[in-house]
């Protein structure tokens, strides 16, 4: 199973694996998501390069998610993300 993050096309979302406890957990943050909590003021920007460069928020809130029960595959949603000051 390959564990590198890619954008998914026909779901608008980028696919991710996160290690917890020994294993791989599937996980995906929509384009939308990326957009409105990371870069609300930008246009036309690259899912994967937002994705990059917030992978350990992202990787955290789905830890998070995983640890009050969510199940594979996890959706992080903008709710699950700490907002920053």
């Amino acid at each position: 199973m390959s564990t590198h993050p890619f954008f998914h096309e026909a779901s608008d979302a980028v696919r991710f694996w996160v290690h917890i406890d020994a294993q791989w957990i599937g996980a995906s943050i929509a384009r939308q998501v990326l957009h409105y909590r990371y870069r609300p003021n930008v246009t036309g920007e690259d899912p994967m390069e937002t994705y990059l460069c917030h992978v350990p928020a992202i990787e955290e809130a789905v830890r998070q998610r995983v640890k009050k029960g969510a199940r594979e595959p996890v959706m992080v949603r903008e709710v699950d993300l700490v907002a920053t000051p």
